[in-house]
């Protein structure tokens, strides 16, 4: 994949979009904004924070608007492999953990179910 041109295409849909809904895309701004700001962690922290999000919700843009981010902020490609590391098992936690969730819901509704037969 085009990165550079992949998010060019973006932000110009973006663009349509901020015409369409002025408002709403101000708000997301205004967001954004506040979130990013230094404060007890700096924008690159915030931003690795950002990318590791993006790659578990599987956000082909937003990875590559915080990985462009990252760049600007000087983080070096042994930083993001090892955010990449804390991605791939926190990727697969949440399925171990969920995946507990859910047995636990089959074994109740099977109990409420036999009780109800």
């Amino acid at each position: 994949m085009d990165w550079i041109a992949f998010l060019s295409e973006t932000e110009k849909r973006i663009g349509v979009l901020t015409k369409a809904a002025p408002e709403m895309t101000k708000g997301y701004g205004t967001m954004s904004r506040a979130a990013k700001k230094n404060g007890a962690l700096d924008e690159k922290t915030k931003e690795f924070v950002a990318l590791g999000i993006a790659i578990t919700t599987r956000c082909e843009s937003c990875i590559g608007f915080h990985v462009r981010s990252l760049v600007r902020l000087g983080a070096t490609r042994d930083e993001i492999i090892e955010m990449l590391e804390m991605a791939a098992y926190m990727g697969a936690g949440p399925g171990i953990t969920y995946g507990a969730k859910a047995l636990e819901a089959f074994d109740q509704f099977a109990a409420a179910h036999a009780r109800d037969v």
